[in-house]
């Protein structure tokens, strides 16, 4: 067995179909196994992703156990000489894994590897690669003077901002909705630390396959991160258990600060916490909550317009969903695929004037194209949707359609 990919979800079924046909697509000339924890889901996962994807094998828990100890299920079942960690809400081009595990065959001392993840708009996302949170990068961090000066090797060293986002890189910190790890490193370093819930198990995890002796790299290689699907970043819940991991990490690396250093960030992480559940607290407070946008999109836009590329049966199927989805407005319709629209929505004949969404048909575009005309078109500002013909969804970042 070349590699095992192991996937947790929770209540992301249909961004967790679009993965794993992506994955399908990617895996089909390796000799791969694919792992599904799921933490207690209660969006009819089971069902709907079983009569799918067959050949899965599934691990489904009874209470949500966490996003470490559900990858440590699957990873302890798991026979491939590699190891991918990889979101549910992911998507990956055809060659993708292909490329890494080649690198990783010429690298025998890389123990883990990371890629370039892009948002549903086309941008980089800074957390593909990281640097070990020094004094001044977690100052920079949680003070918010990185974002001032990101070029700052201390300051700004949290994202490693100085590091060319299109060159592969040896880098200490790794992200988790993309983590390839050498089984043998793994091994050396032990697998995740249980203790944390959710966030910081992929940094204690990246900092100990360095102290085990392989090194981590950053891959220039695109994927598609909706970045947080399954988590709400604006309740109560988050913000406790985000710093809350935070201070787990620094209690077990501490000795990397000295006593002083490591007493001055966790004064910083919790003071961090309360002014945020505080700025939570008024916003209740003072906000109205009877008061909301019909459809959670972009200011000032009540409904979202689609500018959409694919098959002629796709483009009918398109129509009548968002009929039943109350989508009307002025929605543009491409007859194409990848050869005939090889430009897709930066085609010169096409005004992007007024569309919040561009839309491509997977089956008539390959995932490899649609990342890739999404990042180099991405200063268009349009945000990613994808159909899917076989099961009928359209996946967008803000909701699915049915």
């Amino acid at each position: 067995m070349k590699f095992s990919v192991v996937i947790v979800n929770y209540n992301v079924k249909y961004y967790l179909e679009q993965c794993l046909c992506s994955l399908y697509r990617a895996i089909d000339n390796l000799s791969a196994e694919i792992f599904v924890v799921d933490n207690a889901s209660v969006d009819d996962s089971e069902a709907y992703l079983t009569e799918r994807f067959p050949r899965i094998t599934y691990i489904y828990n009874k209470e949500n156990v966490g996003f470490a100890r559900a990858n440590n299920q699957a990873i302890r079942q798991a026979k491939g000489e590699y190891v991918l960690l990889l979101n549910p809400d992911t998507v990956l081009p055809e060659q993708t894994l292909e490329e890494a595990l080649l690198f990783m065959d010429t690298h025998p001392c890389a123990g883990a590897a990371g890629v370039k993840m892009l948002t549903d708009d086309g941008r980089f996302l800074r957390e593909s690669k990281r640097g070990y949170p020094t004094l001044a990068a977690t100052f920079g961090k949680l003070s918010g003077l990185g974002k001032l000066f990101p070029r700052s090797k201390g300051l700004g060293g949290y994202y490693c901002n100085a590091l060319d986002a299109d060159t592969i890189h040896r880098v200490e910190v790794l992200a988790g909705a993309f983590m390839l790890l050498r089984r043998s490193a793994l091994e050396k370093s032990g697998l995740l630390d249980e203790d944390f819930f959710m966030y910081g198990e992929d940094i204690d995890l990246s900092c100990r396959i360095e102290e085990a002796g392989y090194e981590n790299y950053y891959l220039p290689y695109p994927i598609l991160h909706y970045k947080g699907e399954s988590t709400s970043k604006d309740t109560y819940h988050h913000v406790r258990v985000f710093c809350g991991a935070m201070d787990i990490f620094f209690r077990k690396h501490g000795e990397r600060y000295g006593l002083l250093g490591c007493w001055l960030v966790r004064i910083g992480i919790h003071l961090q916490m309360y002014i945020r559940l505080l700025m939570l607290s008024l916003r209740r407070i003072f906000s109205f909550p009877g008061k909301k946008a019909k459809v959670p999109f972009l200011k000032g836009q009540a409904f979202p317009r689609f500018l959409v590329f694919g098959e002629e049966a796709t483009i009918h199927s398109l129509r009548g969903l968002f009929k039943r989805n109350g989508l009307i407005g002025k929605h543009h319709f491409v007859v194409a695929n990848e050869a005939s629209a090889a430009d897709g929505h930066a085609s010169p004949f096409i005004s992007l004037k007024g569309f919040t969404h561009v839309v491509y048909d997977c089956r008539a575009f390959s995932f490899s194209t649609i990342i890739r005309l999404l990042s180099h078109h991405r200063k268009m500002g349009l945000r990613l949707g994808i159909y899917n013909p076989e099961s009928r969804v359209l996946v967008t970042p803000e909701k699915c359609y049915l």
